[in-house]
């Protein structure tokens, strides 16, 4: 049986990797009829609608999934596939106690209610019999063109035409209900729901899997992670964030109101019971315990822009000093600085010792784009890299949300110099002044701005 599974249009970069991980997380086998992260759809050969079913259960990329009946590139083409269609094979979904209707979508055009209405006449030959019902329809027909990328020479045609009976909608609407617009707590770098429900599919979180974010900050992940089932806990060396005790990140709010908590967010959308708790810690001095115990790290790591990175140390010499034992209750230990360097490789071998073989590792990591090479990507013998996305962020940086899964494996993590350098060039294009026109001239010749080793060393020296 074939089903189409048509997606939404942002974050596509993401689609495929979370169709992967659906896949090994629901055991659904993934047999491949189209596939694509640039077309608005995907078509999958499955056994039973069950599968398909199974797939939407979870997905935040799918928007609406049909029984593909037919399709075609051209609108006669299309007509003389759909009437060979064995209609009496689906004769339950066409008989005159089944109410209908038919929903009309295109892709890159405008769409009148006239030409709605005479797209839904042209299927006259198909074999309903039961009563329409706009409002409440017992089964739902779906019509779909495609009308190619170019918005402003599409075509007279469209390039591509499907017809097929609904057969359910993915998860878009917990985007919705995690909306950080409505939610109790939040900060500076609260991630949006959407890249948080994505993240928590592709580190296969389900009813049940424990899930660590060791940089947790306000807890956007682990909400995510909680809303699929998982059991969610998190440390940070923030204690004022942990406490809800920094300024407000919400326009016009100066305080933050005697409500607002981590543990707020989870009463707000009934997930208490999912919720271990958050410590204030070190991550580079683990507080975690170390054995194979978690199924899933899921965390955006600060960069060093918006939010530092620090951790725990000082550049003092100590060796024949001590703090007396009366100011240890209440002593607040120096920071230092964090690289983003230490960091990860940090993250990889906590991760590698930390999760159950299977378990996986997903975070973001910041990048300068024309120092990204995949053979750069931070590696460990226990973990192998599952999947590898983009976020363009501008013509100079992106960021890529790795997926790592444990395998058996021991050692030390490999991270680059090269790739960490983020915080050390994320300013060099507004040191270098470089204008408008020839940052669109670099990006379409290169891909990103391409800055010559002279280039960076004079603007680095202009920071």
């Amino acid at each position: 049986m074939l089903f189409l599974f048509w997606c939404a249009s942002e974050h596509t970069q993401f689609r495929l990797a979370e169709f992967e991980s659906l896949s090994c997380l629901l055991d659904v086998p993934l047999v491949w009829v189209f596939r694509s992260s640039e077309h608005p759809w995907v078509i999958l050969d499955m056994a039973s609608e069950q599968e398909a079913v199974k797939i939407i259960s979870r997905s935040i990329s799918v928007k609406y999934c049909l029984h593909l009946w037919a399709d075609g590139n051209s609108y006669q083409e299309f007509h003389s596939n759909l009437k060979k269609f064995p209609f009496q094979e689906q004769a339950k979904w066409l008989a005159e106690d089944i109410s209908f209707k038919v929903h009309v979508e295109s892709f890159n055009k405008k769409v009148s209610g006239a030409e709605r209405l005479e797209k839904i006449e042209s299927l006259s030959y198909i074999p309903l019999q039961g009563p329409v019902s706009l409002s409440s329809p017992q089964v739902t027909f779906s019509y779909f063109e495609f009308h190619g990328f170019d918005h402003n020479n599409p075509p007279e045609e469209p390039l591509k035409i499907m017809f097929g009976r609904l057969v359910g909608e993915g998860q878009r609407e917990k985007i919705t209900k995690l909306s950080i617009k409505k939610r109790k707590f939040i900060g500076n770098t609260t991630m949006d729901p959407q890249l948080s429900l994505l993240m928590a599919n592709l580190g296969a979180v389900a009813a049940g899997r424990v899930v660590l974010d060791p940089f947790v900050g306000t807890g956007s992940l682990l909400v995510a992670a909680a809303e699929f089932g998982g059991l969610v806990l998190g440390g940070d060396i923030d204690y004022l964030t942990l406490h809800a005790r920094t300024r407000p990140s919400r326009v016009g709010q100066k305080v933050r109101a005697e409500d607002e908590s981590m543990v707020a967010n989870f009463e707000q959308y009934g997930l208490t019971s999912q919720y271990l708790g958050v410590i204030a810690g070190d991550f580079s001095q683990s507080p975690w315990r170390d054995q194979p115990w978690l199924d899933c790290v899921v965390t955006d790591p600060p960069y060093g822009i918006r939010e530092g990175t620090t951790r725990v140390g000082t550049e003092k010499d100590f060796s024949t000093t001590s703090i007396p034992e009366e100011y240890l209750d209440t002593h607040v230990p120096e920071k230092v600085a964090y690289t983003l360097q230490q960091l990860v490789t940090d993250l990889l071998n906590f991760s590698a010792r930390s999760l159950r073989v299977g378990g996986r590792l997903v975070y973001w990591l910041p990048v300068i784009r024309q120092n990204y090479r995949p053979d750069r990507v931070p590696s460990h013998p226990g973990l192998r890299l599952v999947a590898d996305c983009e976020q363009v962020l501008s013509s100079h940086t992106s960021r890529r949300m790795l997926v790592m899964e444990r395998v058996e494996g021991e050692g030390e993590a490999t991270v680059s110099k090269e790739l960490t350098m983020f915080k050390e060039q994320f300013y060099l294009p507004v040191a270098g002044n470089i204008s408008r026109k020839e940052r669109k001239e670099r990006i379409k010749e290169h891909g990103h701005l391409n800055l010559s080793e002279q280039e960076i060393q004079q603007f680095t020296k202009q920071l």
